[in-house]
């Protein structure tokens, strides 16, 4: 990150949390039953930090090795750190992902629950858990199908005992999000989930609109990426 990123970091992290403040008002919610989650990826603790010292403690990161070499020196100097994994997860890397972080946005195939479910049992630890839905059922992205989530949904919880918080989306870049984040949030609502993972920096409020509880937002907090 530049200097002139790393200075103006907490100025726009300020302006995101005045958006979603307006986005939650104009859809007639509590401001604080939205959570940003500043999406870290890529960025090093040098960037992270303006970001923690202007109070931002929700952060979200991509691969679990990336996590693992820069935030425990960074919980080690702020404390309340909440660290989420919004990028897809390998089964292999269960262990680690469960011991690192306090929630995982990608739950998206039947290997993945087992591996997460026996590390739940052993470290008898138990991050929030969002089960990936593949709205726009696009190939090359993660996530389950629209059609087979109530059935995936049921596999977690009677097949693995996994507890499922909430769900995830990343609509198709080339098509209007609303649609997507509408359809998330309907099969949330049928399969009793309270938690919506909806929404980035170009289209937050209109997830707020839809019910989004977790935005995910990282260059309008960090700027653009190398």
């Amino acid at each position: 990150m530049a200097a002139s990123d790393t200075i103006a970091a907490p100025l726009r992290l300020a302006q995101v949390a005045r958006e979603i403040d307006e986005a939650c008002r104009a859809a007639g919610r509590d401001p604080g039953s939205v959570t940003l989650v500043a999406v870290s990826k890529t960025f090093d603790a040098s960037a992270i930090e303006p970001v923690l010292l202007a109070g931002q403690r929700v952060f979200g990161e991509n691969r679990v090795q990336e996590a693992k070499a820069k935030w425990p020196e960074l919980k080690g100097r702020h404390p309340a750190i909440e660290l989420h994994l919004i990028g897809p997860l390998q089964s292999n890397k269960a262990r680690e992902a469960v011991a690192l972080f306090d929630a995982i946005h990608s739950v998206d195939r039947p290997s993945l629950c087992e591996a997460l479910a026996k590390e739940v049992a052993k470290q008898g630890r138990q991050p929030v858990l969002f089960v990936e839905i593949n709205t726009g059922g696009e190939p090359q992205k993660a996530g389950v199908l629209p059609e087979q989530a109530d059935g995936f949904l049921k596999s977690c919880r009677e097949t693995h005992g996994l507890t499922i918080s909430g769900l995830m989306c990343i609509p198709p870049a080339d098509e209007p999000p609303a649609p997507h984040f509408a359809l998330t949030a309907k099969i949330a609502k049928r399969n009793g989930l309270a938690l919506l993972s909806m929404g980035m920096s170009a289209d937050f409020a209109t997830a707020i609109a839809f019910g989004a509880t977790h935005v995910r937002v990282g260059s309008a907090i960090f700027g653009s990426r190398v």
